[in-house]
């Protein structure tokens, strides 16, 4: 009787342990890692670039880990496309342009939001080489243009043709894979390429057989509201685990303000984790971006963002005919409770 009984207990202890390890794989705030921190897993906005340090910067400080998450970073393919596999599941976080965040949201109704911001300012723009034809916006008019369909730059240039005064469809845009852009733009094929303003040294060193001097036209120059790229998460992840959320953004705005502090540690940091990473155009491209991450007139926390602001950029782009007239509003986008305050 008495080793009827201990065996009862066992089977039922073990049963127990099923049923909590069962529960443990359910997670909905994502799945319990051996040692107890929590999977998550991020894209990037685009490859890995040196504007992507930051995350590596996080995830090599330990920044995540002490936050109480095991982080998988992931190459990231475009916002639109971030967008869709964080609405999908496939993603829990990821990176994506503010701009082409609201527009694609006014016309297709996914389930994510934002909760902070990389850039207060766009680094989108258009770019070129000198000899090329195109010296500042009024020669954009019958150019031709090498970007990938649905990108930042390409979904934005509506919103940046009305702000200079020219008619977007006077400028072709050719579909292009995004690796071979400054090598496109380079070989003459075609007169200017849809580029964040941080590819000014890939563009440099695609052409560094001629020396010519990259001509820049950044979006953000004409539409200084327009925010850059923010942090997405899944609309039912910021509603139901807030904690978890505020987290995660803290651990990775605390790796932006170290890259940020020191872009040549940041781009040592990457090119840790990506081999084939060159230093000198990580570190400058993260040079570049000090002044899209805090601009001389920004004083407020870093990720920062405002419903004045929000509403300035949604007004901006109904005024454009980018999106419909009330097709969405601030809180359709970011989720300010989330984001920091000043």
């Amino acid at each position: 009787m008495r080793l009827r009984r201990s065996v009862i207990a066992l089977m039922a202890v073990l049963g127990l342990a099923l049923v909590s390890a069962c529960n443990g794989d359910d997670n909905k705030d994502g799945a319990a890692a051996g040692d107890g921190l929590q999977k998550v897993s991020y894209l990037t906005s685009f490859n890995t670039f040196g504007r992507e340090a930051y995350a590596y910067v996080a995830l090599e400080k330990g920044y995540f880990k002490d936050a109480g998450f095991d982080v998988k970073i992931t190459p990231g393919s475009g916002t639109v496309d971030v967008m869709k596999l964080v609405a999908g599941g496939q993603a829990d976080y990821g990176i994506g342009d503010f701009t082409a965040i609201a527009i694609t949201l006014a016309k297709q109704k996914l389930p994510v939001t934002t909760v902070g911001m990389i850039h207060q300012r766009s680094m989108a723009g258009i770019m070129s080489l000198e000899g090329l034809g195109i010296n500042g916006p009024k020669d954009l008019p019958g150019k031709t243009i090498g970007d990938q369909p649905g990108s930042t730059n390409t979904v934005m240039f509506p919103v940046y043709a009305k702000a200079v005064g020219i008619d977007p469809k006077t400028v072709t845009f050719l579909p292009s894979p995004p690796p071979g852009l400054p090598a496109l733009l380079a070989s003459g094929k075609v007169q200017g390429i849809g580029q964040f303003m941080v590819g000014e040294p890939l563009i440099a060193n695609a052409d560094k057989e001629k020396h010519r001097k990259v001509i820049t036209l950044p979006y953000g120059k004409v539409l200084p509201d327009l925010y850059g790229n923010a942090i997405i998460t899944r609309s039912d992840l910021a509603k139901d685990h807030p904690d978890q959320v505020k987290k995660f953004s803290n651990a990775l705005l605390k790796g932006l303000q170290d890259t940020y502090a020191d872009p040549a540690a940041a781009a040592a940091t990457l090119k840790k984790y990506v081999p084939n990473t060159d230093l000198a155009v990580a570190t400058k491209e993260l040079e570049i971006m000090k002044e899209y991450i805090k601009p001389e007139d920004f004083k407020g926390p870093l990720g920062e963002v405002t419903q004045e602001r929000v509403q300035k950029v949604i007004s901006l782009l109904e005024e454009s005919q980018a999106i419909g007239k009330g097709a969405i509003k601030p809180e359709d986008v970011v989720t300010l409770n989330l984001a920091p305050k000043s």
